[in-house]
């Protein structure tokens, strides 16, 4: 039968359940001292005759032997083997006194691991007991992970962070790491030798990897080898060796290749430099328009964003978006992109306009705005429309158009909170619910607010041409 998938927890070695004095359980057969160590991967209970079609390899089985015969005994634990089944547990209550010769027999020809359960012991015990070692093997496998994690981590930041993560890498694992080039040369190794004549099968399995994210694993004389391909486009391979193989031995050096990737990565190309160089200026005293040119032509887009729930969600965002210009206050989100911006699972995005590097503070108002709006639609991406060349607006002089929206707006040009409101409320076609998502205050304070516009207006804002004319103008102010 194929192999088993073994489940996502550690598992258990038989002999840590046959040490567990609580459980009481005795080994009777099929467990020689030359045998390679039997690991439980789960428990399963059965009376069936023929339990096969139930197993999935990995099982300490449990039976009362309720259907057992000794003329069937040999045939039940060949197919108990032929299941995949780590050990066969039998109670010897309440149909049996003691374990039957015939089975012990049976077991001992087959190799399969018997252990006898002793009355006071039910088999939800062991069960219990079986889930309770996996989990404090579970939890010793984090905290070594965890403590690899930080050894890795401090390496990356010493004077000479390569070979300091080999090092630790190679302790971690206890045995050896080696950095190859691109021609299979050992460019850095570190670390002690598992197994004699290990390090041609090493070379020679790192040269089959295929960057930039390809693995290998083999053997070699009793050591267990691994090759990695680093990212980074180097075409650098990290191949490890050790004496065997421990839970989290996989994270742990997907962590260190992580880690190497980074740090034998090209420095930046042209493009960050100048954004880089742009950061610069702005905290040298330069003004967004000095600045803005630095980022390249363009054009760019503001996108604001609301979604994720880890820290890294802004930079996981803008990398979606094809960009690595991200920043976050907490609650939202804000990426500048030069590539159009699709809808991402997850997130509820506001899409400014395209436009040129000296327009960006205009169009991360027109992204904030159309987050707003999304959040009220509750539309995962709104887009920031402007209007064509046809529109009315475009028959009125700009200067004009300008100077009539602040004399109609004065009396609340003063309060942000005001107009805003207003701004919103007329977006949304006068709804207050959607008004106060947008805004997110209480629908009552949006009732207030637009009465009060009402009133230092003197206008009725029933009125589908006051409306009009108000939207008009506050699109100019």
């Amino acid at each position: 039968m194929p192999e088993p998938s073994a489940p996502p927890t550690p598992p258990v070695p038989l002999t840590a359940l046959l040490a567990d004095g609580t459980l009481g359980l005795r080994l009777v057969a099929g467990l020689a001292d030359d045998r390679p160590p039997v690991d439980v991967h789960w428990v399963h209970t059965s009376e069936m005759a023929d339990p096969y079609p139930y197993l999935l390899g990995g099982e300490l089985l449990l039976t009362a032997g309720v259907q057992l015969t000794d003329a069937h005994a040999d045939t039940y634990v060949r197919r108990v083997v032929e299941a995949g089944a780590a050990a066969l547990g039998f109670g010897v209550a309440p149909v049996y006194d003691t374990v039957p010769d015939s089975l012990v027999e049976a077991c001992g020809r087959q190799g399969l691991p018997l252990l006898e359960i002793p009355r006071r012991t039910p088999f939800t015990t062991v069960a219990r007991g079986v889930w309770r070692l996996m989990a404090e093997a579970r939890h010793r496998e984090l905290r070594r992970v965890t403590e690899a994690q930080q050894g890795l981590a401090a390496a990356a930041a010493r004077p000479d962070p390569v070979p300091a993560v080999l090092h630790q890498l190679a302790v971690r694992l206890g045995g050896r790491a080696v950095l190859f080039a691109p021609d299979g040369a050992e460019l850095h190794t570190t670390g002690r030798d598992p197994a004699p004549g290990f390090r041609t099968a090493l070379a020679r399995l790192a040269r089959v990897v295929n960057p930039p994210h390809g693995t290998a694993t083999d053997t070699a004389g009793g050591a267990r080898l691994a090759a990695y391909a680093l990212g980074g486009g180097q075409g650098l391979v990290l191949g490890v060796a050790a004496s065997g193989r421990e839970a989290g031995d996989h994270t742990v050096t997907g962590v260190a290749v992580v880690l190497l990737s980074l740090l034998t990565a090209p420095h930046q190309g042209a493009a960050e430099a100048a954004r880089s160089a742009a950061l610069v200026r702005l905290l040298l005293g330069a003004t967004p328009g000095d600045a803005a040119p630095l980022l390249g032509p363009g054009p760019w887009t503001v996108v604001h964003a609301h979604g994720g729930d880890t820290p890294f969600a802004p930079s996981a965002l803008a990398a979606a978006l094809g960009s690595g210009l991200a920043e976050s206050d907490g609650t939202t989100a804000r990426v500048l992109t030069d590539r159009p911006v699709t809808a991402q699972p997850g997130w509820t995005l506001g899409v400014s306009a395209p436009v040129a590097p000296a327009d960006l503070i205009e169009a991360d108002t027109q992204a904030r705005r159309a987050l707003r709006h999304a959040e009220a639609t509750r539309a995962g991406l709104v887009r920031h429309r402007a209007p064509g060349p046809d529109a009315l607006t475009a028959l009125v002089p700009p200067e004009e158009a300008a100077a009539h929206a602040r004399a109609l707006l004065m009396p609340i040009a003063d309060s942000p909170a005001l107009t805003e409101t207003l701004r919103t409320w007329l977006s949304l076609h006068g709804s207050w619910d959607r008004t106060a998502v947008a805004l997110s205050v209480h629908r009552n304070t949006v009732r207030q607010r637009v009465a009060r516009c009402a009133t230092l207006l003197e206008t009725d804002l029933d009125e589908a041409d006051v409306r009009m004319e108000l939207w008009f103008a506050l699109r100019r102010l």
